[in-house]
Parts: C-alpha cells; structure tokens; sequence
C-alpha cells in the first residue's frame, strides 16, 4: 500500500504541476507571448480561452482513457496518461511566440493545451481507482487522500518555480525566455513518473473483472445508461471545487497583479502560503471521510464556500498581504474540504467495470462547469460589475454543488466490487 499510495501521490502531482503551470502562465504573461495585437482585456480573455480548451478536451480524455482503463486495466492506462500530458506541456516551452511564428504560434498552443486536457482526463481517475480499489474497506478515504494531494504539491511546485524566476531575473528577462523555464523541467518529471508507476501492480478489484472476462464492451455508452444520476450530479458537485480553485488562482493572479497593481512576485508568494490551507483541508476532510462520511463532509464544504465566495474579494481590494492571503487561504480551504472526500466519493458511486470511465467523466465535467469558465465568467463579470459579482458567481457554483450532492447518496459503507 505503501508504494501504491506513492505512485497515485507522485503521478497526480506532476500532472497537476503540468496543467497549473498553464494556468499561471496564462494569468502573467501568455497574453503578450501570443497576442500582443490585442487590447489587454481581449488578450487577457484570450490567453484564458486557450486555457479552458484543456478543459473542454477532458471528458473526451476521460472517454478514451476510460474505455481502456475499463477494458485493459489502469496501471498501463495510467502510463499512457503520463506520457501524453507530460510531453505536450515540455513543447509549450519550446513553442514560438507571436513575433517569431505568427498566427501559427498560437494555434499550436491550442493545440498542445487540447492534449494536455486529454491525457489528464485520463489521469485522475485511474490514480484515483488505483489508491481506491487497493485499499482496505474503512480506509479508502485514506489512501484517497494520496492522489488527492497531488494537487496541493503540483500547485505549490508550479508556483514555487514561477516565484523563484521572478525574483532571479529581471522581468524582461522572465518575460521572454524565463517563464519557458517550468514548462521545460516537464521532460525530467516525466521520467520520474515513469520510473514510479511502472513498478505497481493491478489493482485487485479489477483484476478479478478481468479473471471473470467481465469487462464492459463500451463502458462510457454503459456508464449515461446505467449510471446517469450519478454521472450528472457527481460533476454537479465538482462545480464549486473547480470554480474556488480556478477562480482564487488564475483569475485572481491576473486580477491583483493587472488591476490592482500588485507586484508578481508577491502575488505569486502569497500563493504558495494560501496552497498549504488547500492541503490541510484536503487532508482532513479526506482522512475523516472513513468516519463521518464522505457527503456529510462535501456538504459542510460547499456550504463554508458559498458563504466565502462572498469575502473573497472584498479581502482582496484591500491590497493588504496578510488579508490577500487570508482570501485566497480560505477559499482553497473550502475547495480542499469538498475536494479531499472526492477522491473515494466519485469511484464509489460507479459500478466496477465502468468505475474508471464514471468516475473520471463525472470530475471531468465539472472541470468544464466549474474550472474552463470561471476565469473568463469572472474577467467579464468584473470588467461589467466589479469584484463583487465574481464573488457573488463563485457562491453561486457552491449552491449547485450543495443542491447536487444532497440528491446523491452517501457511499462510505458500499462493497467495490459488483
């Protein structure tokens, strides 16, 4: 268990140190790389448009790993994702700018971005099952919590490599070739991902679904006519996880460095504090899931967040670190306490031989709900109406998740297998 824990662990923390190192190059410096003939506040949309086609790929990744990790298993699925969402962020950094390549330059980016959104559609789920399905029944909020904090340690990487090049190098310097930097340190993670992942074994829950020969013929097509409940409300209830973080982060980086003035390096570091509230709220809600249940814990999440959403950004308008930090903090600790829960909630709520392709479309989606449109909703809601209706926007996501996890059941105490 122990090398099973480390594998989910490191494997979604380099796909997730892949996939945020977009999100924060987009909010500091993507809009001048590739589209300086717009005015700011288009290049600012634009930038946050290449972003979300990440998002909008996701499903179709979670469709296509999906199929494989319920046919063939998820170990070798697991590697697949790796290697694809590894290698396209590495080619980001090497990609042309605008004033090399043209209109080119930014169509390619598009089109790494779009691969980088499949292979991680592919890949939580599978870290996900691959903690879920080995685990002991009562601590599968445990070992869930290992994939589940590979965010938290992504996050906290891709900023951290942001924070340490704006304070080395000049910002014309960053500007040009620095911020290529966390994009190319891709191809050494990769390896590191891949060394790990290929010494686990199958999962034994699944194993037994291909000693049976049970496995489902097409498991997405089995999953909207077996599970459609549970597929459209489970990603109801990742709304507000998405819309928190990506709102908190990439919005609320451009926001404070671009309207408020705030400098990038102190915005960058107030993030690397504001992550570890997002860790500690994973930790525990996921850890205290195995006893209290992992709705109850999702419920009291979603409710803290649509009551934060609406000091969030009065917080932030004070220009004041401590409070800044308070802001963002919160907000991230409210993500992680319905996030941490999530991690054994979505794989519980599907059948074993669609349990891959389920429980990924079910995150997935609710990507696209909560996370592809959140900093563009509130880029626009604040140009408009000001700060206050993003807060506003952002409690709104916490009550569809609060009305769509109070119409699930609770799933602490169901048998994996079947």
């Amino acid at each position: 268990m122990r090398r099973v824990a480390v594998a989910s662990f490191i494997g979604t923390a380099i796909e997730f140190y892949d996939f945020y190192i977009y999100g924060t190059a987009a909010a500091l410096v993507l809009n001048q790389a590739f589209f300086p003939t717009l005015d700011p506040v288009n290049a600012t949309l634009a930038s946050f448009s290449t972003y979300a086609v990440a998002f909008a790929a996701r499903p179709l990744g979670s469709v296509v790993f999906g199929h494989f990790g319920d046919r063939v298993g998820r170990k070798s699925v697991l590697v697949a994702s790796l290697l694809l969402m590894g290698l396209s962020t590495a080619l980001v950094g090497l990609l042309p700018g605008y004033g090399t390549w043209g209109i080119w330059a930014p169509l390619l980016l598009i089109l790494l971005r779009f691969l980088q959104g499949i292979g991680l559609g592919g890949e939580w789920g599978g870290a996900a099952l691959l903690a879920v399905e080995h685990a002991p029944r009562g601590r599968r909020g445990l070992y869930a919590a290992f994939p589940q904090l590979g965010p938290s340690v992504g996050f906290f990487a891709a900023t951290g490599v942001f924070w340490l090049l704006s304070e080395a190098m000049s910002d014309a310097a960053f500007r040009s070739w620095g911020w290529r930097v966390p994009f190319l340190l891709s191809f050494l993670l990769v390896g590191v991902g891949l060394f790990v992942r290929l010494k686990i074994s199958e999962t034994p829950v699944f194993a037994k679904v291909l000693d049976a020969q049970e496995a489902s013929r097409v498991p997405a097509v089995d999953v909207f006519r077996r599970h459609p409940r549970e597929l459209l409300l489970g990603a109801g209830g990742m709304v507000v996880a998405y819309g928190l973080f990506y709102t908190a982060t990439t919005y609320c980086l451009a926001y404070a460095t671009g309207t408020l003035g705030i400098p990038r390096t102190t915005m960058l570091g107030l993030s690397l504090v504001a992550c570890l509230f997002l860790a500690a709220g994973t930790w525990l809600a996921a850890t205290r899931s195995d006893g209290s249940g992992r709705r109850t814990l999702i419920l009291g999440g979603s409710g803290l967040a649509l009551v934060w959403g609406l000091a969030l950004f009065p917080l932030l308008d004070t220009r004041q670190p401590v409070l800044i930090a308070l802001g963002i903090g919160g907000a991230l600790f409210c993500m992680g306490v319905v996030y941490g829960p999530m991690g054994a909630y979505l794989p519980e709520l599907f059948g074993t031989t669609v349990r891959y392709s389920g429980a990924s479309l079910a995150y997935n989606l609710g990507g696209v709900l909560g996370g592809a449109v959140a900093p563009l909703v509130a880029t626009r809601l604040q140009a408009a109406f000001g700060s206050a209706s993003v807060g506003w926007y952002v409690s709104a996501m916490a009550l569809v998740s609060l009305g769509c996890v109070l119409a699930l059941p609770e799933t602490r105490e169901r048998e994996l297998l079947g």
